[in-house]
């Protein structure tokens, strides 16, 4: 058994790895970025090394500084998790080259892998079931349409060296070809370098279905059942689960013959996932689920299959690459139960998925009954240099519907401030009737947009938590309408107001009557928090105006996204009239300009040239002139 282990990334991959070698006995070495000194897995190793600058490019993609690394702490192998170099068939040649243990499938299976046209003419020579398509050498805008008029309408091009969505147009109709064909190599080539496209048939109600295999070097090979990967958005995977809905044992025992099958076909040794796509118009049949590609790594969504098998992947990858055999054969890993896992982004769904970055000033994720799998923790920063899954949490029941109810519900108990999640979206998807009845395929998330991305608008008791506890908190001096709330209404003189974070809006609410509320509540700094169902409401108290209700905004100026102030164009005390430029913003890469709602007064400016602030912060608090 090796006892060192270098892990060339981070984030939870990091600290997922970290936490299986430590019960193993092994001694772990991180590396990191100048952005990550204060990261998790930094701290959790025993031993870490800095690697270089933010950027994953000067840091954790340069392999002369991991193998450097390797060298001074006295590693005797490196486990790259995903992502990075995990599938870099020349990093874990030069890892091996080192005289290191590559926790990982040789090159050779990395290289047959690594580029799809070869990949499936592998997988038909192994008898493995490809999707219905062209990928010859033949590159000539003529072969490539004529093969598409042959495999049928609506196709699929994809480029031979893609991944992650780059690179794949969609065309249901021989007008679209050659237009689509342009634009797939065009981004192809700047992705990938090369522009080589194969042609598929285009299924038309797509399950993304991927099976674990796992080899080892005495020519072994088993399967861990599969998962069902098909809510995704923009190719991305967003949630993940096993056993796969609807899948019956005839189906289960062809398509994971075939996973198997396809990894001992290129002398595969450890973790692996091959990935399949199925027609699931008619249910998932045999004859319908065809080889896509195979990922030459362990995948985030790995825990699902740990639930369910009660077994540890890292550990048998650690196993695997000290050279022993595989730990468990194909009749002794059983099925138990149904495991769900969601990805917590940081990232805002009411603005189109922007990543969200900044501080983690509150971070509160629910633990009891589910697994977590984090990358950070409170007081910690979310930044835009690396990907923005936060964290993956995971539930395992007896059923899927109850691990669904489970999930959705730990989803809705998430608290994140001032970072903006996407835990609501998540809940919804959870909860959507379609998908607790299984009824779910890639396109799920697209179709069903409207009702899973809402504006989180406070609700009624969002509201009424915020004003009992603005009143609670608020320390008044001298005369103050918080402590005369027994005659409250909406539109009355005085009157007691709140500003909601998402638009600034201003909402009234009589505080006659209400009753306990049950909701989880933050006061941090000069805010109160309300979360509710993954998302979360932001109220500051401010001084009750008189007159009519014309005055449609409180004059808090709050900034859009997180960004960098540019140019700051009033100062305290100084009069403004309705659209007169404040202040403005920069953020990515573009200006935003933050105009005065109506005539006033800078009454507050919280910000200075130069400053970085975060999403949804009060930049200027203007004070409404007496006759507007």
């Amino acid at each position: 058994m090796l006892t060192s282990l270098l892990i060339a990334n981070r984030g939870e991959i990091a600290r997922r790895i970290i936490r299986t070698a430590r019960r193993m006995g092994i001694r772990t070495i991180a590396v990191y970025s100048e952005a990550d000194a204060a990261a998790p897995h930094v701290r959790e190793a025993d031993e870490a090394v800095l690697i270089g600058p933010a950027a994953a490019r000067d840091s954790y993609l340069v392999v002369d500084r991991i193998l450097a690394a390797a060298k001074a702490t006295g590693a005797d192998a490196i486990h790259p998790g995903y992502g990075f170099l995990s599938e870099n068939a020349a990093f874990a040649q030069a890892v091996m080259d080192a005289g290191l243990i590559w926790v990982g499938p040789p090159p050779s299976a990395i290289s047959a892998m690594g580029l799809k046209d070869a990949a499936k003419a592998r997988m038909q020579a192994a008898g493995v079931p490809v999707t219905p398509g062209y990928m010859g050498d033949d590159q000539s805008f003529e072969r490539l349409s004529r093969e598409a008029e042959a495999t049928g309408y609506p196709v699929l091009i994809k480029a031979v060296a893609g991944g992650g969505g780059k690179g794949m147009r969609k065309v249901l109709a021989p007008a679209e070809f050659e237009a689509a064909l342009a634009s797939c190599r065009r981004e192809a080539l700047a992705a990938f370098g090369d522009d080589k496209v194969l042609i598929e048939k285009y299924v038309t109600r797509p399950r993304h279905i991927e099976v674990q295999v796992f080899a080892d070097g005495h020519g072994n090979g088993v399967h861990m059942f599969e998962r069902d990967c098909s809510l995704q958005r923009r190719h991305q995977k967003v949630i993940e689960e096993a056993p796969a809905p609807g899948m019956d044992e005839v189906t289960r025992e062809a398509v994971c013959s075939a996973a198997v099958r396809a990894a001992l076909a290129v002398g595969y040794v450890g973790a692996g996932t091959v990935e399949f796509i199925a027609d699931g118009s008619e249910g998932l049949r045999p004859d319908r689920i065809w080889f896509m590609e195979m990922n030459t790594r362990l995948q985030v969504e790995h825990p699902v299959t740990e639930m369910i098998t009660g077994l540890d992947l890292v550990e048998w990858q650690l196993r695997v690459a000290s050279g022993e055999p595989l730990p468990l054969s194909q009749d002794q890993i059983q099925i138990k139960g149904h495991a769900i896992e969601a990805r917590l982004y940081a990232e805002n769904p009411a603005t189109g998925f922007l990543p969200s970055t900044g501080p983690l000033t509150h971070f509160r994720l629910p633990h009891q009954g589910l697994r977590i799998d984090s990358a950070v923790e409170e007081g910690g920063e979310v930044t835009p240099f690396y990907d923005p899954m936060i964290a993956k949490l995971i539930v395992h029941r007896p059923s899927r519907q109850a691990a669904a109810a489970a999930l959705a519900k730990a989803c809705r108990a998430v608290e994140v401030w001032p970072v903006k999640t996407n835990a609501a979206f998540l809940a919804r998807c959870l909860d959507h009737a379609d998908f607790v009845q299984g009824d779910i395929d890639t396109g799920f998330i697209e179709a069903r947009a409207s009702a899973l991305v809402e504006l989180d608008e406070p609700s009624n008791a969002v509201l009424t938590t915020a004003v009992s506890a603005l009143a609670h908190t608020a320390q008044p001096a001298g005369p103050s309408p918080w402590s005369r709330l027994e005659g409250f209404r909406i539109n009355s003189r005085p009157r007691i107001e709140a500003s909601v974070d998402g638009g600034g809006k201003r909402y009234g609410l009589s505080l006659e009557g209400l009753a306990p509320s049950t909701l989880s509540t933050r006061l941090i700094e000069d805010q109160v928090l309300v979360f509710e169902d993954g998302a979360v409401h932001a109220f500051t108290s401010w001084r009750s105006h008189r007159g009519d209700s014309a005055q449609a905004s409180d004059g808090a100026m709050l900034s859009p996204m997180p960004g960098r102030m540019v140019a700051v164009m009033v100062e305290v005390g100084q009069a403004v009239t309705r659209g007169q430029a404040l202040v403005t913003l920069e953020a990515m890469k573009m200006e935003h300009v933050l105009t005065a709602p109506f005539d006033g007064t800078v009454e507050q400016l919280s910000v200075a040239l130069g400053d970085q602030v975060s999403e949804g912060v009060v930049l200027v608090q203007l004070a409404a002139s007496q006759d507007s």
